[in-house]
């Protein structure tokens, strides 16, 4: 049971393909815990049920996960976040979705409900008699400190999200953020679904990751029903997951630049993104890939004529892209304000588990396509580039290395394109009662994963959706800790978190 082993005080085991469930008690609960403090184990997920909580956890050194489940038979279960912050925004929106009390919490401010919901709690009731208080931002002590307020409403066309700055000077000293305004109930409106309705849902989770999500989806139930979709299926779902990490990191890359004042290289890179959601549109008939990813394999095969638009795509990116990212390296203004600035610290992206170019930037080398190998990455061959800085330049030059290694990615995956099934047959009915099926896949910015249960029926009873974002939000407030306000827009840029895949 790899992790599991270690979990003493184990009431029940049960396998859901890949990965096994074991529901414990409260010491077992404690000590599973421990295992994060110590830095053994890395959470992964951490979600609700009116009547569970649930934890994922990875042991990075074998690649190994494992959930486990607390059942929480008065409404309440031993605080995660009180000894382990990276669990503190999702325990926070357990309690406002479920009403469920972390015992010895030390935040139970609400994180999802913004006093919108009324005195009566939609799902659970519990908290009807929750007093409605004006939100408390945390205090900051010391001489000339001032609050600078931003948001929720931007001068951008970007999601809201409030951002409060204690600063002395300049020089931030504190940020805390304030999300939760984009909740769309997305885990309710799963519940009881078709699996047809619940994976559309699941690929407007967060727009610039429909792909990612869509495949982790399809990979859940596929791991629930213990079936594989055809080989043809799973190099078209990897060809749309890097045509989508390719767009949203040029299109980064060249925010960031902007954010700096450098707007040629936003100009040029604008272009090639457009040039990448195109080739998508010509490809797969929509340039996000909406809906093409089905749990059992691919609604639609490539176009006709989308292969020659891809091999065009690459040609244009490999005679393009290298000459700006020389104009990148060689533009001493640029650098100024991207090297040094907002750094996060290895020890933290190791504790938060921080994803994708977050986490590779300071060290922490994690990639789920190559951790995990799920088909056909296990068939390919790829780098996974890692820094050391933990600065906005280095989180730049992540996505420079992953650019190119999406480009030689798509070129393989076209290479190897035979002809094929393109779907799997879904059973009638799961087979007796319920299953449960997990699943992780790489998004451009980090790790996105999904755990439902499916009912006789093969409807959604219960499933959470759990992005990258949710470790790397509170890390940015760690970034910011020093710099000057002026330099926010680039940090946030160069983590370009999702707020709606934290909002739920």
């Amino acid at each position: 049971m790899g992790i599991l082993d270690s979990i003493p005080h184990v009431k029940a085991v049960s396998s859901h393909r890949p990965w096994p469930r074991a529901v414990v008690t409260e010491a077992g609960w404690q000590v599973a815990i421990d295992r994060l403090v110590e830095g053994g184990l890395t959470l992964l997920g951490f979600w609700g049920e009116p009547t569970a909580v649930h934890m994922a956890m990875l042991d990075a050194g074998s690649a190994a996960i494992a959930v486990v489940t607390f059942e929480c038979a008065a409404a309440t279960f031993p605080s995660v976040a009180n000894r382990h912050l990276p669990a503190l925004r999702l325990e926070r929106t357990i309690h406002d979705l479920f009403g469920l009390v972390p015992t010895a919490a030390h935040d139970l401010r609400p994180w999802l409900d913004h006093d919108a919901w009324g005195q009566s709690h939609p799902l659970s009731g519990r908290n009807a008699s929750r007093e409605v208080r004006p939100y408390q931002f945390l205090p900051a002590e010391g001489e000339a400190l001032h609050q600078v307020a931003v948001g929720p409403v931007h001068a951008g066309i970007i999601e809201p999200g409030h951002f409060r700055f204690t600063a002395n000077g300049e020089h931030v000293v504190r940020l805390e953020q304030r999300l939760g305004y984009t909740h769309k109930g997305i885990e309710s409106l799963m519940q009881g679904a078709s699996l047809e309705a619940a994976a559309k849902l699941a690929g407007r989770a967060s727009g610039d990751s429909a792909v990612a999500y869509a495949f982790a989806f399809a990979c859940a139930v596929e791991a629930a029903l213990q079936i594989e979709a055809p080989r043809r299926a799973t190099l078209l779902r990897a060809l749309m997951a890097e045509l989508e990490r390719l767009a949203n990191h040029l299109g980064d890359i060249g925010a960031i630049c902007n954010d700096a004042s450098f707007a040629l290289m936003h100009a040029q890179t604008g272009i090639l993104r457009e040039r990448c959601l195109r080739a998508a549109d010509v490809a797969f008939g929509h340039r996000l890939m909406l809906d093409v990813i089905v749990p059992g394999g691919v609604r639609r095969d490539i176009a006709p004529d989308g292969v020659s638009a891809l091999r065009a795509l690459l040609a244009e990116l490999r005679k393009v892209f290298p000459r700006l990212i020389e104009l990148y390296d060689n533009t001493a203004s640029l650098q100024d304000r991207t090297v040094t600035t907002g750094i996060v610290k290895a020890e933290y992206a190791r504790q938060f588990g921080a994803g994708g170019y977050v986490g590779r930037a300071s060290g922490r080398d994690f990639d789920a396509r190559r951790a995990l190998a799920y088909m056909p990455y296990d068939a390919l061959s790829f780098e996974v580039p890692v820094l050391q800085a933990g600065d906005v330049n280095a989180r730049v030059w992540i996505r420079i290395r992953e650019v190119e290694q999406s480009v030689a990615l798509i070129e393989q995956i076209l290479d190897r394109l035979g002809p094929g099934e393109l779907e799997t047959a879904l059973p009638a009915r799961s087979g007796g009662g319920g299953c449960e099926g997990m699943a992780l896949t790489e998004a451009f910015r980090g790790d996105v994963l999904v755990w439902l249960r499916l009912d006789g029926e093969l409807r959604v009873d219960r499933c959470h959706l759990r992005d990258a974002s949710w470790f790397q939000w509170p890390l940015l407030e760690t970034a910011i800790d020093g710099n000057i306000i002026a330099d926010f827009p680039l940090c946030n840029k160069s983590f370009n978190c999702s707020y709606s895949g934290v909002d739920l």
